[in-house]
């Protein structure tokens, strides 16, 4: 299977000099990484953090003196994306988390980005300044405005080669259109306009329009004492613009086609999976809800998450998943602890690989899951500073629920349920897989790539 080298950094911890690195078992609130992104050659990763702080890491070019070996992701940029603020009339706080980065498909030699916290979302431009204009006539060497008696010859202003400098600067922010908390950003095919969803609506923006967006699903009631469910996720298709599909609380999928009607109320397709009635308990509605969709690079299925599965669905087949993935079915027993500790709530992401032929996902105790589709094999990670030496091969974990126990397998009763991975990202092109655990990113790579 995959056989995974590692290296592991803590970004904000060397990024933030104004608040002294915290102790590794109890990070900062505001150093928890929240979202995690490559853009589209690969080459630049991205991570927000609860702090409202952006950290761009760009991969160095790869040594020639070993040519197996990948070039490593170094920071490449830090800023702050988003401030606390506070909402008068609502008398709410909003907070500065970054819940989502999106990347823009490359233009030109810049790079743009979305960035998101529950309310606001703001577009970035990244850009690299490694020359600078001297010589000017009306300023002096300061930047001040010269007294025009003195200027007596007119001179060519040059440019002379500087230190590389990177510069991040807001280009638009995109404000005033959610009531609720915003979960998804996508950016469309066409390169010119994105979505937004919050729990009750998706809106459709142009990226050059900052003032108005189009509300193209809302699934308000009338009465708001009728909701039965709210939108977790959505996603434009990669290759049709008209395309989109959103997940529900409900553990339902909803295709939407934008050519049929402005308002995308009545969904295209509707994938369900009928549930059995002899596994309902208690807790079915809550551990059915999904907590990320994602379209595969081919754009024919769909991968979602809920609690304890993760399910390929095909575009062309709405009444059962295609395959399911058993991320964590030791835990169905543990429930009820996990509820009454708000364990049940979180929401993991899910990641296809460049070829859709793996998916990963994340799990407690700082594990991730990875699931061959061709094989059907599957592998259990981990993501410690302890087991992820540089270079090391990653070794399989395996959990037991009693009887026999091998010699490295770990009992359900002693996993770690506040150490957990929400949050990856799979390299667009190569086995190269970003996983977010705290306050850690760690990069891990295909030995073997």
């Amino acid at each position: 299977f995959l056989s995974l080298v590692s290296y592991s950094f803590s970004p904000f911890s060397i990024l933030s000099p104004s608040h002294l690195s915290p102790p590794l078992s109890f990070p900062s609130a505001a150093d928890i990484i929240s979202t995690v992104e490559f853009n589209h050659t690969g080459e630049l990763l991205a991570t927000g953090d609860k702090g409202g702080r952006v950290v761009i890491f760009q991969r160095e070019p790869e040594c020639k003196t070993e040519p197996y070996s990948q070039g490593e992701y170094n920071v490449y940029s830090t800023f702050q994306s988003h401030e606390p603020e506070f909402d008068y009339l609502k008398s709410l706080e909003i907070e500065e988390k970054i819940n989502k980065i999106r990347w823009l498909p490359q233009q030109n030699a810049a790079h743009f980005l979305l960035s998101t916290n529950d309310k606001t979302i703001k577009l970035w431009k990244v850009s690299e300044r490694d020359k600078r204009p001297e010589g000017y006539n009306l300023k002096d060497e300061e930047g001040r405005i010269k007294d025009l008696s003195t200027v007596t010859s007119l001179q060519v202003p040059v440019l002379k080669p500087m230190d590389l400098m990177v510069e991040v600067s807001p280009r638009r922010v995109f404000a005033n259109a959610h009531t609720y908390h915003v979960n998804s950003i996508s950016v469309n095919s066409d390169h010119e306009t994105y979505m937004s969803a919050d729990d009750l609506r998706i809106n459709l923006w142009h990226l050059g329009i900052t003032d108005r967006s189009f509300n193209i699903v809302d699934i308000k009631p009338v009465n708001m004492e009728d909701l039965t469910e709210v939108i977790t996720a959505a996603e434009f298709h990669p290759h049709h613009c008209n395309l989109l599909v959103y997940s529900s609380s409900k553990g339902t999928l909803r295709l939407c086609d934008m050519r049929e009607a402005a308002l995308c109320d009545k969904h295209s397709k509707l994938f369900e999976e009928p549930e059995d009635p002899s596994n309902r308990s208690f807790f079915s509605e809550i551990i059915s809800s999904v907590s990320d969709v994602k379209f595969s690079h081919s754009g024919r299925y769909l991968l979602t998450r809920d609690y304890l599965t993760a399910k390929v669905w095909d575009l062309n087949m709405e009444n059962k998943p295609l395959e399911i993935y058993q991320v964590h079915d030791y835990l169905r027993s543990k429930l009820c602890s996990l509820y009454e500790n708000d364990c049940i709530f979180d929401k993991f992401e899910c990641a296809w690989n460049g070829s859709d032929s793996v998916i990963m996902t994340g799990a407690y105790n700082n594990f991730f899951r990875m699931f061959d589709r061709n094989t059907k094999r599957d592998v259990t990670l981990e993501a410690s500073r302890e087991s992820s030496k540089p270079r090391a091969v990653l070794k399989p974990r395996r959990v037991c629920q009693g009887g026999k126990r091998r010699k490295d397998d770990i009992s359900v009763d002693s996993l770690d349920f506040t150490k957990k991975i929400l949050h990856t990202a799979w390299h667009p092109t190569e086995n190269i897989i970003a996983i977010a655990a705290t306050n850690n990113l760690y990069i891990f790579q295909d030995k073997f790539n």
